[in-house]
């Protein structure tokens, strides 16, 4: 693999094409059966903006946006109705995710679920942009094309290496 972004000094080798491989961090995951509290718990600890679910065989099934994490602990009622929230007490308020929270996210999900948001490790800059916006999520999943799970990229990530890049111009 070829070192294009050095972490420390910030060097970028334009001559070099910059690819998914080379901004790919390695990122906690969860699967269904996992409660919301700990999806909740694993967003937070690792600062991340969204999370990636996987199946059985720790292969990507869906990628969850951050905005989408806390849809899970925020009761229907409220997601339906916003305007409701401003009826609860202050002491109820803080905890309106704890019923939720023991529930698996598998129970917690929508019905209508999108598509995995993946690319392939040697996805191009604009490949996984592309990825991102067409979904939404400010994450996406790098897969090989047996489905394993190399990683993710973040937008902070992403959008790093699209300023790097643009400076070696």
């Amino acid at each position: 693999m070829d070192t294009i972004l050095d972490p420390v000094t910030f060097e970028f080798d334009k001559d070099v094409p910059m690819q998914a491989r080379d901004i790919v961090v390695s990122v906690p995951t969860i699967t269904l059966q996992d409660t919301v509290a700990k999806a909740v718990q694993v967003m937070a600890l690792g600062r991340l903006p969204g999370l990636i679910v996987v199946d059985d065989k720790g292969k990507p099934a869906m990628v969850l946006p951050g905005s989408q994490v806390l849809r899970l602990v925020v009761p229907a009622t409220y997601q339906s109705e916003p305007a409701l929230a401003h009826t609860i007490d202050e002491e109820e308020a803080d905890r309106f995710w704890l019923e939720p929270s023991a529930r698996t996210v598998g129970q917690c999900l929508p019905d209508k679920i999108g598509k995995v948001v993946t690319v392939s490790p040697d996805a191009n800059l604009l490949e996984i942009a592309a990825a991102m916006a067409l979904a939404r999520s400010p994450l996406v999943a790098v897969a090989e094309k047996d489905g394993e799970l190399v990683g993710a990229i973040t937008i902070e990530a992403l959008a790093t290496s699209l300023a790097i890049a643009g400076l070696g111009a």
